[in-house]
């Protein structure tokens, strides 16, 4: 049977986002466009104040965009509301009043989501230690956004989009929900879209990389190849009159000399080769565009 247009759609794409524009005056979402295929997990990172919270708000239609486009699982958000069972999502703080427990929250989700499932929501919750029957309002900030990720996870969301759900978190917690998002993804049709400035954390599960700064996107690809694309030249002072400018992305001193950004390492290897070149890590490519004169 031939599919039609939205299933060949899904079949590519989970996340389409074509020139989102928001003005707030002080700052601006400016023409913001990248795409998430069906079935990875999406990185998407920038420092604070970056646009990324502004960027998950107007996706998931809790602030209203000026202008621009954004389709999830091929259709509008906003005018199909009912997109939003099959979406997963996780805040930076804790959504669910102090005074209930897990167990009560469950009570509460059979009557939000169609497709709650208690046996599973239960399953993680073991599986996270989390206490069913102890108020969420004790519980450390870890434990808060283990539940908050246990429930994104028990209404069959065939997509994740979570804000900064790592951050503040001590290693092996962030470790524990690090492994359960890859999991979760072991299931094709499932895709996650998640903001963070860890980029450690990216770098162990990303498939690929969405780069926001200051309200426009920066880099958008895979990540392995955005890594093996990028590089720092370690420059002695007297080296730096070598380096043609357009190889150079930005460039700061060290104690040693120069460290300059590269975005085509393999090519600059060739051309400088008596120059010492480092692999860049995501937080190295972030902080170099970040800091690059305009």
């Amino acid at each position: 049977m031939e599919k039609n247009s939205y299933e060949k759609e899904y079949e590519e794409y989970v996340i389409e986002v074509s020139n989102l524009t928001k003005d707030y005056g002080g700052f601006k979402l400016e023409n913001v466009s990248f795409r998430v295929p069906v079935g990875c997990i999406c990185g998407f990172i920038g420092q604070n104040g970056a646009g990324k919270t502004t960027t998950i708000q107007a996706m998931l239609d809790v602030i209203k965009k000026d202008s621009g486009e954004i389709k999830i699982f091929g259709q509008d958000v906003v005018d199909h509301p009912e997109l939003k069972e099959d979406i997963g999502v996780v805040y930076d703080e804790m959504g669910f009043h102090e005074f209930m427990t897990p167990k009560q929250i469950s009570t509460m989700m059979k009557h939000i989501y169609k497709n709650w499932q208690e046996e599973e929501f239960f399953s993680l919750l073991k599986k996270l230690s989390l206490p069913a029957n102890k108020k969420c309002g004790t519980f450390s900030r870890g434990m808060r956004m283990k539940l908050q990720i246990a429930v994104a996870m028990s209404h069959k969301a065939k997509l994740l989009i979570m804000d900064e759900p790592t951050s503040g978190l001590d290693p092996i917690v962030r470790s524990e929900i690090l492994s359960l998002f890859q999991e979760y993804v072991l299931e094709e049709e499932n895709s996650i879209m998640l903001s963070s400035h860890i980029t450690s954390d990216l770098e162990k599960i990303a498939d690929m990389i969405v780069f926001i700064n200051g309200g426009k996107i920066i880099l958008s690809g895979e990540k392995d190849e955005l890594l093996e694309e990028h590089g720092i030249l370690k420059c002695k002072k007297s080296d730096v009159e070598k380096i043609a400018s357009k190889d150079i992305i930005s460039s700061t001193k060290s104690v040693f000399g120069v460290d300059i950004l590269v975005n085509n390492r393999k090519e600059c290897e060739k051309k400088y080769p008596g120059i010492p070149m480092d692999k860049a890590s995501l937080d190295d490519i972030m902080v170099f565009y970040v800091n690059r004169k305009q």
